[in-house]
């Protein structure tokens, strides 16, 4: 695989903006390592997940900010691919669990074992203690399961009886839901859709990227498989995160997010043709989504902070799942990303 020189670019500020103060410093030893990591792992990954580019590069972000993904999504779009291809890529273990309404929480857990020859019981590890989870159709399952997966993506540990068990501290769960097939599905409550740091509405590949997809698989059957460049370890990712989320945030862009955040929960406040669209705004936990996710984009870019380019770029995919749009709104056909458009057409850049 050719290699491809390490890329700095800075989105240009908003000129009224007070962030025209902040000055660009030259990117240190520690950033260009997780630059560079960054960019192995996303030509890596685009040879691998043909035509989803939006997809991957939403995918490592939740990976550097140390958050969850929530997928929507025709069947056969390389969900499954997308995470068995990062843990290959990162040296990290998977698992896919296929979510049905006769799952139990043990199912995903784990469970006690008894053990008649010694008489004693020992825990044996559900999917759940794996670095990587693919919860495949999670609105399948009942609630007391999708009760034991909030657990382990909020606390990052799993209660059994009277013990708890710690889970790994590279941790991530995509989910996936299919937006056709409704019928005998449990919607996400709002607690559970609030624990994913983004939601992903994922798309069919171009024609172009279909002919590429065909020559993908013929060169998996002959064995002529890309590799990576140089195998990364979890480790590695960690301390990247460590950076990424050290990116730096002026106090302005800040009060941009805040600002963003209360017109969720107050739209009219901002522009009376919203009133009465939203039945729920967005919770402090978002604000802190919002942030993380800003922090890590700009990183991922190559840069040393952020802008508020960087805090629109990832707005919809942060506040498409925490804003509970009114009855009136969906009559009306409003959308949540509409919404947001419209949010981020009114909220000034201060």
């Amino acid at each position: 695989m050719n290699d491809e020189s390490l890329h700095s670019h800075q989105n240009q500020l908003n000129g009224n903006s007070q962030l025209d103060n902040v000055a660009s410093v030259n990117m240190s030893e520690e950033e260009q390592k997780g630059n560079a990591l960054v960019n192995a792992l996303r030509r890596y990954m685009n040879t691998q997940i043909v035509g989803q580019e939006y997809f991957v590069e939403r995918l490592l972000l939740a990976l550097f900010a140390d958050g969850h993904v929530l997928l929507e999504g025709a069947p056969g779009l390389a969900k499954t691919k997308a995470v068995t291809t990062l843990a290959k890529a990162i040296g990290a273990d998977a698992r896919r669990v296929q979510f049905t309404p006769d799952l139990l929480p043990s199912d995903l857990t784990g469970s006690d074992i008894y053990r008649p020859e010694q008489g004693t019981f020992f825990f044996q590890e559900g999917p759940l203690f794996h670095q990587l989870i693919l919860a495949d159709e999670i609105n399948r399952a009942p609630a007391k399961v999708q009760s034991a997966l909030l657990e382990a993506m909020a606390e990052r540990q799993i209660t059994v009886g009277a013990n708890t068990y710690p889970l790994p501290q590279l941790f991530m769960v995509m989910a996936t839901q299919n937006p056709i097939e409704q019928e005998g599905t449990y919607p996400l409550p709002e607690a559970q859709l609030d624990r994913f740091l983004l939601q992903l509405l994922i798309d069919y590949p171009s024609a172009a990227a279909e002919k590429q997809i065909l020559k993908l698989i013929d060169a998996e059957n002959t064995d002529h498989q890309t590799m990576i460049e140089h195998q990364i370890q979890p480790e590695q990712i960690l301390a990247a995160r460590q950076a990424a989320l050290k990116t730096h945030v002026s106090d302005a862009l800040v009060d941009y997010i805040i600002a963003l955040i209360q017109a969720t929960r107050y739209p009219e406040r901002y522009d009376e043709t919203l009133a009465g669209l939203i039945d729920y705004g967005a919770s402090p936990r978002a604000t802190i989504a919002l942030l993380r996710a800003t922090r890590v984009y700009a990183w991922m870019q190559g840069q040393t902070f952020a802008t508020p380019a960087d805090v629109q770029a990832v707005a919809h995919d942060v506040l498409r799942h925490r804003v509970i749009l009114s009855f009136s709104a969906e009559a009306e056909g409003v959308t949540a990303d509409s919404l947001i458009d419209a949010l981020l057409e009114v909220v000034p850049v201060v």
